[in-house]
C-alpha cells in the first residue's frame, strides 16, 4: 500500500545542504499499523509528508496504492490525498466555530456526501470515539484528548484507507494519549494502514510494529 525505495530528501540553504532523509526503504501493507520515533529534527514530519506527497522526495520512488508520486502534478497529488488519506496532528486543527459534529462532516461535504448522511455518519463515529455526548460542543468547550478523536473521527469520516498522524500524543496527558492509541488501534483493526511519527515512548512501546528514524535513517 505504502512503499519507499532509496528516498532522500535534502533542503539547501545556500551553499549548505540539510540530508532530512537519507535513503529511506519501507514498506507499509494495507491494516498494518507502523509507529516511528526519533527525537525533533530526525525527519519524522519530512518522512510522513513525503508518503502524503506534500513533499517531494529529491532521490527515491514512493508509491501508494500503486500510484508513484514523483512526477505527479500537484492536482494529482491533491485528488490522491483526498481519496486516500486521513490526517491527525498534534494541534487538531479543529474550526473552533463549528461544534464537534460539525468538524467530523467537514471531510464528507467537501467529497459531495449529502448534509443527511454526513450527520449521522459523523454521530456513529463520534459514539464510536466516545464523544456522543459531546457531539454538539465546540473545540474551546472540549478538553485536549477530545479534541484529539474528534480530529481522529474527521480523518476516517471518508472511509480513507491510509491514515496518516504527525506526534497524535503530543499534547496529551497519558489518560488521553492511551484513548487516542486505543482510537488509532481500533481503526487498523478495521483494516486501514496506520502510521504515526512520534517521540511519545509509551506510544512506540504499544505499537505492533516500531521503527526509529534519526539523522535521516531508518532502523528497526
Amino acid at each position: 500500500m505504502i512503499e519507499l525505495k532509496d528516498v532522500s530528501k535534502v533542503y539547501r540553504k545556500g551553499i549548505r545542504e540539510v540530508k532530512a532523509l537519507d535513503g529511506i526503504d519501507l514498506r507499509v501493507g494495507p491494516g498494518e499499523f507502523v509507529v516511528v520515533e526519533g527525537p525533533s529534527g530526525s525527519g519524522k514530519t519530512t518522512l510522513l509528508f513525503t508518503v502524503a506527497g506534500l513533499v517531494r522526495p529529491t532521490t527515491g520512488s514512493v508509491v501508494v496504492d500503486g500510484v508513484d508520486l514523483v512526477g505527479r502534478t500537484s492536482a494529482e497529488l491533491a485528488c490522491l490525498r483526498k481519496e486516500k488519506f486521513g490526517f491527525v496532528f498534534q494541534m487538531f486543527h479543529l474550526i473552533p466555530y463549528l461544534t464537534a459534529l460539525e468538524n467530523v462532516c467537514v471531510p464528507m461535504g467537501l467529497s459531495g456526501t449529502s448534509p443527511t448522511e454526513s450527520a449521522e455518519r459523523a454521530g456513529a463515529l463520534l459514539d464510536r470515539f466516545g464523544l456522543g455526548e459531546r457531539s454538539d460542543h465546540y473545540p474551546s468547550e472540549l478538553s485536549a484528548g477530545e479534541k484529539q478523536r474528534v480530529a481522529i473521527g474527521r480523518a476516517v469520516a471518508n472511509h480513507a484507507p491510509i491514515i496518516l498522524a504527525d506526534e497524535p500524543t503530543g499534547n496529551l496527558d497519558p489518560k488521553a494519549a492511551d484513548e487516542v492509541f486505543e482510537a488509532l488501534d481500533e481503526i487498523h483493526r478495521g483494516g486501514a494502514a496506520v502510521m504515526v511519527v512520534t517521540h511519545d515512548a509509551r506510544l512506540v512501546r504499544a505499537a505492533p510494529r516500531a521503527l526509529r528514524l534519526e539523522n535521516g535513517k531508518l532502523a528497526g
